[in-house]
């Protein structure tokens, strides 16, 4: 089952409400995302830590609804 960019982008915004987002669908079958995500709550955190809030935003759907995301994760100035 595919997940939609919109749901994506909708989970990481209620997470990181300040966050700018892009999400991008690599291979046009809503499995494969790239996503950019700039926000303020990962100043002062790890590369590894940033993409770890982004993956516990989507709450477990990481391997099932949505199989691939190509992440990027920037601090907001």
């Amino acid at each position: 089952m595919a997940m939609p960019a919109a749901e994506i982008e909708s989970a990481i915004r209620a997470a990181l409400p300040d966050a700018d987002v892009k999400i991008t669908d690599l291979a046009g079958d809503g499995d494969h995302y790239a996503a950019v995500v700039v926000s303020s709550a990962f100043k002062g955190k790890t590369r590894v830590q940033q993409h770890k809030m982004v993956y516990d935003a989507l709450s477990g759907r990481m391997g099932g609804q949505l199989h691939a995301l190509q992440l990027q994760t920037t601090v907001k100035d």
